[in-house]
């Protein structure tokens, strides 16, 4: 694996080095805390997840964060589940995400943008002053710490108010996306009760008006807990009955004040996918989050005051969070409310461009779209203000890296590009972007400052230039502090510590490479596993999905009753394609010449559509269980798939096979 990429596709030069916050940081800790000086990043990495107290120190001092009250010690106890980070300390993340509003009152803390593309300002002190007047609004309406507040919204400055007026008054903020339908949301806001519920009356998506004043109808007839419902009128209408008028909450100029609360009071409850069952709702905390985005932003993402962070998001996905927290940094973010094609396949770029990001994230499939429709986006578009393209969601395929880079290379751009892995269950990235390390095609950079990344076989030994178990051998002040609605841990404890005791297993295939850069491979819980051999799935879908005739792919291994294995690829075919025996010979060819012969599926069968969950991961688990006979109720929640009338595909499927 480390000689497959002999060479780098990118170096940073010594410019780029000097002036990353990331290398001001490592001379920083060796002069106050006797990280090593030399060594570069492996040599900073190794202390940080070595001496694991004085490097979280290191990052509260760095980054000044503010203790009310002084913790006792940074790691009280150090098992997994059940770490204790900064026991004593009490603090507030919105206090630490205003910051800014002091001495840069009329800079843009936010930039908003819909489909029209015209980017409007909030400033910090307009930012400050609204989550002031709301914060006072929900303590009037009896918000106490603790309280779970609700939003069904689009990314809008709005969802960004009502998040951190819940977080100043110590209240636990979730949220869902208004295309998400009315039994996604009570899958998720039934279990954690909420007694707020801020709602738009609708949203705009592909040029079109999507009315949803009829989900939340439903949405507050059962939610019996709610006692406010605030109303955002973004298609204009009228305030329903009963409910608050959101402008009249948010337009007195009324300074923030801001709870203290202890460091693992409880900031936010994400929700997994939930494909198989009710979505697990992790709940991170205040001051894990802090520390752990400022770490990932402010070093790994190297964002400051003079960005801009634009990363395309819902507020149904944890990257919101992740991006709502540039401002902890100082940085001005980016809010796109829209579809991400609209009006054409260039849109984002088009974006990036108009608000001149200087750090722009998206998904792997949105690349490989843009490469596919011919979008040529520094050809096309002023992105000269870009540093850093970043992606996440899947694993950015080779072919992904080459493009952009090549694109950018045509204007004498020098793009860094940061693929990224992590996940909602830790708010925040395992391995991704170094802005001071090469990057080589395929690979992302490195594991995290303060993770202990690791590759394992099924005995716990570690693996390097190996595909292996993803695993985390040291607690992260983000890993979740419980899951709501598991008293006794049990869900929380076996969804990712029981396979390896006290070391967290994430379900992904990695490769740890000699040279310190990690593969993602795929999800280990949808393993292809034929005549003994593991592979990834992210393999196959990156060496498919490079023919032009195909839009997209899913590959399932089914084990049979008998003891047999049937891996079939399902291909949802480009407009214009046919699956003939020309072209089924053209994907087996593509696949046994890239990969192996081991990888070559059993069967190639065109498919309306490939199922993804409602924040488009593929799903491969449910399809793999409708296979393998299980009824479609039984093998998957259907308030977490954008379009399930295509999983009625494969259960006939499974019908005719059996």
């Amino acid at each position: 694996m480390s000689t497959e990429n002999p060479q780098p596709l990118w170096q940073p030069d010594p410019r780029r080095i000097a002036q990353a916050r990331i290398t001001t940081f490592q001379a920083w800790t060796a002069e106050r805390h006797g990280a090593p000086a030399e060594g570069g990043y492996a040599a900073l990495h190794r202390w940080s997840v070595d001496e694991p107290e004085t490097f979280w120190k290191a990052v509260t001092e760095w980054f000044d964060v503010r203790f009310s009250t002084p913790y006792a010690r940074v790691l009280g106890d150090r098992s997994m589940p059940g770490a204790q980070w900064f026991p004593g300390a009490t603090l507030n993340y919105a206090e630490h995400a205003l910051r800014a509003a002091a001495t840069r009152a009329d800079e843009p803390a936010l930039l908003y943008v819909d489909e029209t593309h015209d980017p409007r300002p909030v400033t910090w002190a307009e930012l400050r002053s609204r989550v002031g007047s709301l914060a006072a609004e929900l303590r009037a309406l009896g918000v106490r710490p603790g309280d779970r507040v609700s939003g069904y919204l689009p990314n809008i400055p709005q969802a960004v108010v009502a998040f951190l007026a819940t977080a100043a008054v110590g209240g636990v903020w979730t949220s869902c996306a208004p295309d998400f339908g009315a039994r996604s949301v009570l899958d998720r806001f039934q279990q954690v009760e909420p007694v707020v519920l801020f709602t738009v009356d609708g949203y705009r998506y592909g040029g079109k008006e999507h009315d949803r004043r009829d989900v939340v109808a439903e949405l507050r007839r059962e939610l019996p807990t709610l006692r406010a419902v605030v109303h955002i009128p973004l298609l204009g209408t009228d305030t329903p009955d009963g409910a608050l008028d959101w402008s009249a909450l948010t337009s007195a100029d009324i300074e923030p004040t801001f709870e203290q609360v202890s460091f693992e009071h409880p900031l936010w409850v994400l929700y997994s996918s939930g494909t198989t069952g009710l979505p697990k709702a992790i709940v991170q905390s205040q001051g894990g989050i802090l520390v752990e985005h400022l770490k990932q932003l402010g070093l790994h993402c190297d964002l400051g005051p003079e960005d801009r962070f634009f990363w395309y998001t819902s507020t149904g996905w944890m990257m919101w969070n992740f991006l709502v927290s540039g401002l902890l940094t100082g940085t001005t973010i980016v809010l796109y409310d829209g579809s991400p094609g609209y009006p054409d396949t260039g849109a984002q770029w088009r974006i990036t461009e108009r608000t001149g990001a200087t750090f722009y994230g998206t998904s792997a499939a949105y690349v490989m779209a843009c490469r596919k429709a011919d979008v040529h986006p520094s050809r096309d578009f002023d992105l000269s203000a870009v540093q850093c393209v970043a992606t996440t969601g899947s694993p950015l395929p080779p072919d992904g890296f080459r493009w952009l880079h090549d694109e950018f290379a045509e204007s004498g751009a020098d793009l860094w590009i940061a693929s990224v892995s992590g996940g909602t269950d830790v708010c925040s990235c395992f391995a991704g972007g170094v802005p001071t390390l090469p990057v080589y095609t395929g690979e992302l950079q490195a594991p995290g400052l303060g993770t202990d990344l690791q590759s394992w076989d099924p005995s716990g030994n570690p693996l390097t230039d190996e595909v292996g178990e993803l695993v985390v051998t040291n607690p992260m002040p983000s890993m979740p502090i419980h899951f709501w609605n598991d008293p006794d841990g049990s869900r929380y404890h076996d969804s990712y510590f029981d396979t390896y005791p006290g070391v967290w297993r994430h379900g992904d295939w990695i490769t740890l490479t000699s040279r310190g850069s990690v593969v993602i491979h795929g999800r280990s819980d949808s393993t292809l596993n034929r005549q003994g051999v593991r592979m990834g799935s992210a393999d196959i879908y990156e060496a498919v999905e490079r023919l032009p005739q195909i839009k997209e792919s899913l590959v399932i291994g089914v084990e049979q009753s008998g003891g047999g294995y049937w891996m079939p690829l399902f291909v949802h075919l480009a407009p214009g394609a046919v699956l003939d025996e020309e072209l089924k010979g053209l994907i087996q060819r593509t696949i046994r010449e890239q990969l192996s012969p081991r990888h070559v599926p059993d069967e190639i069968i065109e498919v309306p559509g490939v199922p993804h969950t409602l924040t488009g991961k593929r799903i491969e688990v449910p399809v793999k269980r409708l296979l393998q006979g299980t009824p479609l109720e039984k093998a998957v929640n259907p308030g977490s798939v954008d379009n399930l009338d295509l999983l009625t595909f494969y259960e006939d499927l499974a019908r005719q096979r059996t």
